[in-house]
Order: C-alpha cells, then structure tokens, then sequence
C-alpha cells in the first residue's frame, strides 16, 4: 500500500514538473508578466529574440566570450533563416576583430594627493577608478592637477578651457557640462576627442568629476563594475583613438571637493555654474597626483557580424544603408542583490532583436535600391570598437555606405508617441526622419539631457567619423514628464547591472514593433533616393568627410 501510494506521488510529482517545465518555456517564448501582453507575432517574435540574447547562459556576452559567442551563432542562424547574403569575411557573416584586453587592478594599483599636509587619503577603486578602455595605462604617473573647466577646446566657437592654461606634464581635471549657449552636438563631438587634444597641449592625463545631478550610474554600482570589468582596445594600434600612456580616471561626486582645497574655489559653487551651463574658472591646483597603475593584459578576438539585403538598382546598389546594433554587454560582474550576471536585456539585446525585425520586414517588402547592411557589432561596452573597427575596414568594397541608423537602448517603456532621433539636425537624414515620422503620427522630441553626450557614446559615430551621416533612436521623453522619471529610474537601478534582465518589468513589446516600422520606413525611404545622405553646412561633424 505504501509502494502503491508512494507510486501516485511520483507520478502526480512527475505530471506537476511536467507542467511546470511547459509554463517556464511558454515564459521564455513571451514577455515577462509585467511586460505588455502581445498580440502580433512580430512582437512575440522580438521578445524571443531578446530572451534568447540575453540568456543567462550567455553569461552577459562579454566581449569575446563563450557567451558572446554563443549569441553570435543565435544571431548568424537568425540571418540565415532570413536568407540574407553574408557579408563579413572569407564568405561568412563574421568578421573578427583583434583586440587587447586590459584589466586594472583597482586595489593592487595605489594613488596620493601631494602638496599639502593635510591631503585626504585616496584608495583606488573607492575615491576614484583608473579607466581601463582606450588605450595601454602607464604603470606611474606623478604630475600637477591644473583645473580647465569643461575641457572643452572650441577656438573657432569662442570658447576655449585650454586658452592661457600650462597643460605641459600636467593632468587635466574636467567638470561635467558644457556652456549652455552651445550646441550639444558640437560639446559631444569636441568631448570625443578630448585625450588626443590634451595630449597635443602637453598633457599626461585626465581626472573627470561629474556633478551630482548629472550622475547616470551611481557611484557605487560604478565601483563594483571597475573591480571586475576588463576594458579593451584595438590591436591595431593605428586604429586607436585614445594616446598610449595617458592617465584616465574618474572621481566619486561626493568626494570631488577634496581636490580644490587651498585652491582658493568653493567647489559647491563650481558645481552650481556646470549644472546651469556658465562658464567656469580655470586655475591650478594646490595637488599632484602620484599613482601607480596595476594592470594586465591579453590578446583576443571579438566578431561583428554583417549580413547583406542587396539592393535592387544595378548602380545604387553598390551604395550602402547600415542598420545598427551591439550585441555585447558587460558579462559577469560583482553581484548586485546576489545576481551578478549582467544580461543586457535592454542594453542592447533590444537593439539587436529590432534590427532582426527590421531585416525580416525588409527581405519580405519590395527591395529598395540601395544595399541594406544589418550590422551587429561586438565591443561596442568597451568604446565602440568593433563599430569603429568596421566603420574603418568595412567587409563591403564596392562602395561607400552612406547612412547608418543605430538602436542602442531604445527603451520601450512607455507608449510610441514622440521619437527622439539623435543626429537628425546634423544632415539631410533629419528631413526623412521628420517626414516619416508625420506619416506615421509621430512626433520629434529634442534632447532633453544633451551632455550626456548620447551622439558620441553609441555606435553610429564610428560610421560618422567614417563621413556617414547617422541617427540614433529612442523613445521619445521630455524634461519633467512621466516618461523622463521612467527613463531616469531606470538607468539608476537597471543600466549596467544585473536588474537589466527578461523578467523587468514595464517593457512594451508591441511598441517597439511600432519604432522599428519608423526606422524601417527611414530606411528605406533613403535607399531609395537618387541623392545620397548630406551633412548641413552647420554640423560639427561634416568635418569628418563627405560623401558621393
């Protein structure tokens, strides 16, 4: 009898993990719970993607790692069940990137303020963070801190911080901001190449401080990711942007104002003129800093992958549209509420499942005249490397890709209203996103946060600084409204950290298909013109070339 029963219990045990087992994959073939419900498939087939993405057994997808590479394959399949021509190397959709792995040793690395008695101590990983990206690190530096404002150098503008300032074996220390009477894009272009100026004017490095009111990622959640995450470059070291040898670090907010004791300025004023966008003094301060950096480093390889929608105009077609996305993010990370694999659901698993939407809403359409590149981008969390890397050795020959389109957390979460479209007033790709955009019952929205410098930061300027004209897209949120407390809470709680996962709650599935039906009509809509893509006369970044 007790055999008999002990039988049913396993048996009811057994049906009950069966039943189980169908809901959790019913789950991960649709939104979380507190995502929208959806209805079309081509919403449902978004989601899907970005669980597959954004798997925890893809471990984060750190650049490079067996993670990474296991969605790169989700990714390739995805293309070839599109049926889309590979357009990477050796006639696949790869195309490998060599890099150079740098990881700091936060709390093996040391650093002093000297020149006062009474200097506050500095521990490494807590007070401030040695950036590990861009460049080798040198193992000392011992030099003057000379404060410069904003950093910016804008001669032609009238606004220069390095105007009168010795920056000769010194290291820069730069205040968050810009001079509100100047365009965001021009700030944010100018900040992108700040190291290589500062290393023309005799610099040995920079000490970034952000404002209170302008942090993105809390202090805190900053630590944890520089105690683990590794930063990268390019092995080709003519494709580097950033000088060999210079020191970069950060600051924590709270602590900043130690730096300018005895410097004769009250640092709570100078963080009241940043956040309003006026000018700020520049002068030196009574510190140097001594430190020496621990760090190591390895070779590896990342891919992009690109597939191809061959354009239908037997001229046009040797013209290129690129469709953008990354499908990197930060990997494995110190737990953060006993979770520390970083899964990127948002950032850019969504980017990536939209433009694989777009490409399928493109192959089943009319085929535009231009080529279409789908272009899936490694190392983008490290600086943009694999973008910039592609931009500047494109798998594409024949001709010149003219227009790049870029998803980098769009973030779904509130209903399709208004559209922010980065880089529309820089080129005559803006007229096309603001025609669509009125077909379609949408409305542009300016930036409201125009230094967080959002242009340089994703992936679309590597193919501006290539010359091609660019937009990025996101949900559109005004400063003060619903959307911008949404947008705000989560980049405090989720950006970068492990909260960034499937089971958030809030995403609009169905109103991201609405956003890629705008990207896709941009793109084709461009495609199709006779005349490619142009830079306005105004725009900061026509400087970097122009196109046929």
């Amino acid at each position: 009898m007790g055999a008999m029963i002990g039988g049913r219990a396993n048996k009811a045990a057994a049906r009950l993990a069966l039943v189980l087992a169908l809901i959790l994959a019913a789950v991960a073939e649709a939104p979380s719970a507190a995502a929208q419900e959806t209805v079309s498939p081509r919403a449902k087939a978004w989601w899907k993607d970005i669980v597959n993405i954004a798997d925890d057994r893809n471990e984060g997808r750190q650049t490079g790692s067996r993670g990474y590479l296991r969605a790169a394959a989700y990714v390739e399949a995805r293309f070839r069940a599109l049926k889309l021509k590979p357009a990477g190397v050796s006639g696949g959709y790869r195309q490998p990137v060599a890099l150079e792995e740098q990881v700091i040793d936060q709390a093996g690395s040391a650093a002093a303020l000297v020149g006062r008695g009474d200097a506050p101590p500095l521990l490494v990983g807590q007070d401030l963070v040695i950036s590990a990206g861009g460049a080798p690190r040198p193992a000392k530096i011992d030099a003057p801190l000379v404060f410069i404002g904003y950093g910016l150098h804008l001669p032609e503008r009238g606004w220069d911080d390095f105007q009168g300032v010795d920056l000769k074996g010194k290291i820069a220390v730069v205040l968050s901001g810009g001079p509100a009477d100047l365009p965001g894009p021009l700030k944010a272009a100018n900040r992108a190449d700040r190291l290589k100026l500062l290393r023309a004017a005799g610099a040995v490095g920079v000490l970034s401080l952000t404002t209170p009111k302008q942090v993105e990622i809390p202090w805190a959640r900053t630590k944890l990711l520089a105690q683990r995450q590794p930063g990268m470059y390019l092995a080709d070291r003519a494709l580097r942007e950033t000088p060999d040898d210079m020191f970069a670090a950060s600051f924590d907010p709270e602590k900043s104002a130690a730096l300018f004791a005895g410097s004769g300025h009250d640092y709570a004023e100078l963080v009241a003129l940043a956040d309003a966008g006026k000018p700020l003094p520049r002068f030196d301060l009574v510190y140097r800093m001594r430190a020496t950096i621990a760090a190591r480093r390895r070779p590896l390889t990342s891919p992009n992958l690109v597939a191809e929608l061959p354009g239908a105009d037997p001229k046009l077609r040797r013209q290129y549209v690129a469709i953008s996305a990354h499908l990197d993010h930060l990997g494995v990370g110190e737990p953060i509420n006993g979770r520390k694999i970083y899964n990127g659901a948002m950032d850019d698993a969504s980017g990536v499942a939209s433009v694989l939407d777009i490409a399928e809403r493109l192959t089943h359409g009319r085929r535009p005249r231009r080529s279409v590149l789908f272009v899936i981008v490694t190392a983008e969390e490290k600086g943009l490397l694999g973008s910039h890397y592609f931009a500047q050795r494109p798998t594409v020959r024949n001709g010149p890709i003219v227009a790049d389109l870029n998803f980098d957390m769009p973030l779904p979460l509130w209903p399709l209203k208004t559209v922010l479209v980065q880089g529309e007033a820089e080129s005559t790709l803006g007229d096309v996103a603001r025609a669509v955009a009125a077909q379609q019952g949408l409305v542009l929205t300016p930036d409201p946060l125009p230094d967080r410098n959002s242009f340089v930061r994703t992936d679309q300027f590597s193919f501006v600084k290539a010359g091609a004209p660019a937009l990025a897209f996101k949900f559109g949120f005004a400063k003060g409204s619903p959307e911008f407390q949404i947008e705000h809470d989560w980049r405090a709680n989720r950006y970068h950290a492990p909260a960034d996962d499937v089971t958030q709650p809030g995403v609009m599935p169905e109103e991201a298909i609405r956003l890629d039906d705008y990207v896709a009509a941009i793109a084709a809509t461009v495609a199709d013109q006779a005349a490619a893509p142009a830079w306005r006369d105004s725009s900061p970044f026509k400087r970097y070339g122009k196109r046929p």
